[in-house]
């Protein structure tokens, strides 16, 4: 039996994420060329992340840092709060 320090790690699928193996099941319950085209591209993308030294969800993480660029404003424009000026006397 594991250790409990063993229980965080990912789990595999052969030699690949298991989250490889979602494909793999669509191609087997709908076998054209296609879906097996798509499952070998899926799986060439994570074996490509992995050899990276990178998860999944650390991928999409970084493609959205990516996308968004490096500017990233603490608050949006509608929630900034507009200057208040205490010493006007009415």
């Amino acid at each position: 039996m594991a250790h409990w320090r063993d229980t965080f790690k990912p789990a595999r699928f052969f030699f690949m994420d298991a989250k490889a193996g979602i494909p793999i099941l669509a191609t087997l319950l709908h076998f054209r060329i296609y879906t097996v085209a798509l499952t070998v591209l899926w799986i060439a993308i994570f074996w490509v992340l992995e050899r990276r030294g990178l998860s999944f969800w650390a991928a999409l993480r970084g493609f959205r840092a990516w996308l968004i660029g490096d500017l990233r404003p603490a608050r949006g424009v509608f929630k900034v709060r507009g200057k208040i000026d205490y010493e006007r006397v009415e």
